[in-house]
């Protein structure tokens, strides 16, 4: 009894459940097969390997005389052969089955079926995805409302999840339905994946993101579809409006944050969080790479935010990702810019000034780019009319 004893603490794991061997969706079912058979294929080279190991120290130990003695014994074209042919078809079995179950199980591709005697028959539930320090934000685009901390979903339904991150990067996981996958500021990926039972499942961020990391998890219900429509209305009854505001609010860092619900969200809030431009005034990455694509907002390319413009309606930029541009004006000296808010007219009486600070390295001030003319003096976007120039 008293060698036995050390086994006492495994009583304590009699509780817990194996998720990953066992899920209740189907995606993680087939990565469980994976797991599995990838682990058998194995066990052909360890079991012999570690059965062989204990059977020479005991066959060749220094009491046995009776074991032979070869010293000048150097190769076996036998023993070769087994050596390398039985790995290198394991070796093999593993590739082409890793092969399959990786692009079969990719997190992008789209479901090709619920289960395996149930093909895919509607449009998957979208959800967006948001993780915070430290708390998940589930955005729910087609029911217009959104939750922290607590996702709902219905069963035999596909679910496509569309992530980001607000500053660190993270990783969703909910082992009883699918994969795990990472979620990073400035970026978005994409998951899809089904519950096929009803139940209440555990989901968790499983890459560490600083102090408040163990408290970040949240409960995936998996609800008839009955029961996720009376969720949904149980939520828009609950009231609440996530706009901007609200979120910026949410984005600070706090810990173990207990489920709340917004009956209400900003349609733009997602766009905005991968874009990185939440707050009021800050020009989102979509508008950097536009016109960074067109040649910056240096001022050799400043005549490049023009090609923005709208062909139907000239002098309105147009919009990228729904959101309203930037645009430049102009180039204008303090004094000016003062006089200018101040409701003087500008003027160009003081002649030209030094651009030198302005230009590229070795650029001239450009005169006419994209059928443009630009004033020295001013440098504002200029189009040409009856030899005149009209400011935009």
């Amino acid at each position: 009894m008293k060698r036995l004893f050390w086994l006492a603490p495994l009583v304590l794991l009699a509780a817990c459940k194996p998720v990953v061997l066992s899920p209740s969706g189907d995606i993680a079912a087939r990565q469980a097969e994976l797991l599995v058979q990838s682990t058998l294929l194995m066990l052909i080279i360890i079991v012999p390997v570690m059965a062989l190991t204990v059977f020479f120290a005991w066959r060749y130990r220094a009491a046995n005389s009776k074991a032979s003695y070869d010293p000048d014994w150097d190769h076996s074209t036998k023993l070769e052969l087994v050596i390398w042919a039985i790995p290198l078809l394991i070796v093999v079995s593993l590739g082409a089955l890793t092969w399959v179950g990786t692009h079969l199980l990719d997190p992008y591709r789209p479901l090709d079926r619920i289960s395996a005697e149930k093909p895919v028959e509607e449009a998957p539930l979208q959800v967006q995805v948001v993780a915070l320090d430290w708390k998940w934000l589930f955005i729910y685009p087609e029911q217009g409302m959104a939750s922290v901390n607590r996702l709902a979903v219905p069963v035999d339904r596909p679910v496509q999840f569309t992530l980001t991150s607000t500053s660190v990067m993270n990783a969703f996981y909910i082992p009883a339905m699918a994969g795990m996958i990472y979620a990073m500021p400035g970026m978005q990926t994409t998951l899809h994946g089904v519950f096929n039972e009803a139940g209440e499942y555990q989901g968790l961020a499983s890459h560490y993101s600083g102090a408040g990391f163990s408290g970040m998890r949240f409960k995936a219900l998996a609800l008839d579809a009955a029961g996720f429509d009376g969720w949904v209305a149980q939520v828009k009854a609950g009231g609440g409006t996530l706009d901007r505001a609200r979120f910026l609010e949410l984005e600070k860092p706090s810990e173990n944050v207990p489920p709340m619900a917004f009956a209400a969200v900003d349609p733009q809030l997602f766009g905005r969080v991968v874009n990185m431009c939440v707050e009021e005034g800050r020009m989102c990455m979509a508008e950097m790479m536009a016109l960074d694509a067109q040649g910056g907002m240096g001022l050799p390319g400043i005549a490049n935010v023009a090609a923005l413009a709208d062909a139907e309606a000239p002098g309105i930029a147009r919009p990228v990702l729904g959101l309203p541009p930037f645009q430049v004006s102009g180039i204008c000296s303090i004094e000016e810019q003062a006089a200018m808010l101040a409701g003087a007219a500008p003027s160009d009486a003081d002649g030209p000034r030094d651009l030198t600070p302005l230009r590229g390295r070795g650029l001239n001030a450009p005169q006419a780019i994209l059928g443009l003319r630009l004033n020295p003096n001013r440098l504002t976007q200029s189009l040409p009319q009856d030899g005149a120039d009209q400011n935009l």
